[in-house]
């Protein structure tokens, strides 16, 4: 069984953070890639390179996975999932996109923009608590 935890953006050291996380609205829809390997929808999501900041990497990721040109990032919560054996430590951000370039012909197939996650997630454990807690987030804060 996964657990899913929220941290403080600054309760837990930046190098062990591994992956960013970017929960992106274009036009007020939610922004979802489908890598070309996979039939199933994720949230622009992937590592942090070694010399690289959380928030460049974020950037990076994001223009990588949809092809975001102008856009203004928000950090949300460092987050962690236990698998029971290990405990892995990332950062959700929320992204306001506004201008989307050519998509960069990296390892995605697609984006798709949508009011609601779908059913078909690649990670359908995860993907959805990191999601409510983007909403939240925009909730607040917006």
């Amino acid at each position: 069984m996964l657990e899913v935890k929220f941290y403080d953006c600054n309760e837990i050291e930046e190098n062990k953070l591994i992956f960013v996380v970017i929960m992106a609205k274009f036009n007020d829809k939610w922004v979802l890639v489908r890598h070309k390997e996979r039939n199933t929808w994720e949230i622009p999501a992937g590592h942090i390179e070694p010399s690289e900041s959380v928030e460049a990497a974020a950037s990076r990721e994001l223009f990588e996975e949809t092809g975001a040109i102008d856009f203004t990032i928000y950090p949300v919560n460092i987050y962690s999932v236990n698998n029971g054996e290990q405990e892995t430590y990332g950062q959700l951000f929320y992204a306001e996109i506004r201008e989307l370039g050519e998509l960069p012909q990296t390892e995605i197939a697609e984006i798709k923009l949508v009011d609601e996650l779908p059913k078909d997630l690649t990670y359908p454990l995860i993907q959805p608590i990191l999601a409510k807690r983007v909403q939240k987030y925009v909730e607040e804060n917006f």
